[in-house]
């Protein structure tokens, strides 16, 4: 179960992560609560999340391309440094009371960052450990991740009340120092060199004509992109039931959001207890959260839809973590880095999509029949893609076992040759 964690690598990498994705979640609770209370409108916070996805799906595949051909470490040296730029530019917009477009455009802008920033993360995890612990290392980063939100969520509502939302912003930026600081110190002869592509197989539309043979992929991209959009968009829906049904208001919606956290957290043990990462295992979870979803927002009070919201965080965690790895150990390692790209850009057209049109039926329909619309519709979805998948696995399989990977000699980074895009 603590597989990853005998890779010193990574764990510094799982420590700078923590602190990072705790920052990060502060900033999404300031960022969504400042757009709700300027707006009064989940449509408007759904907007303000597409803004930040739109960027993947525009240069996604120019993203994935460039990480199969950059050090990894040198991009997220990069985008960490940005990124401690922006958080610092959104504390003075909220502090001084710039207008929304002003907020708007460095969310997009942090987007963008974030899309170039993503596969060279993708490519760098499966440097940290070896090819037999990447889907317990995946695992692992949920929970972390998950702690990090817990407690991000919960800082950031006793923060933003004592001295207001600009001080997450600055606390965000701090965290970034941190990672750069963490990948500047990891060993790089303990890192485990990916395969590249020739030459005549590197670029965009390299990647995008090896994608289109590779059909269990695009099945699991479609169904991501549903699950992701309709059933996994909680923050506006959470923002919805709070402000609405629940009227709990910005403490309703920390502590619906920290409840969703721990949830979170419970999805990731049990994701790093499983052996293999199967479809059925895949399938039947995501039936079983479109069911929970459908009929959380019919529960009773607060309490009620917190209690649902545990087993559909749990269930969120264990889909991602059995796709993110047959997706990353089903792809050719020289192709990875757009295999994940391309990944980034299904979910971010997910959000771009999924996000508005949520906000848009929470308040058409209520947040109530909205969760039940999305529901149904994520539950259909997971039975077609079962039925495609039934024609190209006749049979359950679990991920092939991974061949040893040997121990590079020098750094990865500077052995590991470089191809053209």
């Amino acid at each position: 179960m603590l597989r990853a964690f005998s890779n010193r690598n990574y764990r510094l990498w799982a420590a700078a992560d923590l602190v990072s994705v705790t920052g990060t979640w502060m900033q999404v609770l300031g960022l969504n609560w400042v757009v709700l209370e300027r707006t009064g409108s989940a449509t408007s916070v759904g907007l303000s999340v597409a803004l930040s996805t739109v960027p993947a799906l525009l240069f996604g595949p120019w993203a994935g391309a460039l990480a199969d051909r950059v050090p990894p470490r040198r991009l997220i040296v990069a985008g960490e440094s940005l990124h401690v730029v922006i958080a610092l530019s959104l504390a003075v917009t909220v502090w001084l009371g710039l207008p929304l477009p002003v907020l708007f455009g460095l969310t997009a802008t942090a987007g963008l960052v974030g899309c170039f920033e993503g596969p060279a993360l993708g490519r760098f995890a499966s440097q940290v450990v070896p090819r037999a612990d990447l889907g317990n290392a995946l695992a692992w980063n949920s929970v972390t991740n998950s702690t990090g939100r817990v407690l991000g969520m919960s800082l950031a509502g006793v923060l933003a009340a004592l001295v207001g939302e600009p001080v997450l912003f600055l606390i965000n930026g701090t965290t970034f120092l941190a990672v750069i600081a963490t990948v500047m110190v990891m060993r790089a002869e303990r890192f485990h060199t990916l395969e590249t592509s020739a030459p005549e197989h590197a670029g965009v539309r390299a990647g995008l004509a090896y994608l289109r043979t590779q059909h269990l992929l695009l099945v699991l991209f479609a169904l991501g992109f549903v699950l992701s959009s309709l059933g996994r968009n909680y923050q506006v829906t959470m923002a919805a039931m709070a402000d609405g049904p629940l009227g709990a208001g910005s403490a309703g919606y920390g502590t619906l959001s920290s409840v969703f956290a721990v949830g979170t957290v419970l999805g990731g043990l049990l994701a790093a207890r499983v052996q293999h990462f199967t479809m059925p295992l895949l399938l039947g979870v995501a039936a079983a959260t479109s069911v929970l979803q459908a009929v959380s927002g019919y529960l009773p009070g607060l309490v009620g839809f917190a209690v649902a919201l545990v087993p559909i965080a749990a269930g969120a965690v264990v889909i991602d973590t059995v796709k993110s790895t047959r997706l990353q150990l089903d792809a050719a390692e020289s192709m990875r880095g757009r295999v994940l790209a391309v990944q980034g850009s299904v979910a971010a057209a997910a959000g771009a999509m999924g996000a508005p049109a949520l906000g848009w039926l929470s308040e058409r329909l209520g947040p109530q029949g909205a969760l039940f619309t999305a529901g149904v519709v994520t539950l259909a979805v997971t039975g077609l893609a079962a039925l495609a998948l039934r024609g190209l696995t006749r049979t359950p399989r679990a991920v092939p076992e991974p061949q040893p990977t040997p121990t590079p000699a020098g750094d990865a980074e500077t052995t590991k040759p470089l191809v053209a895009v």
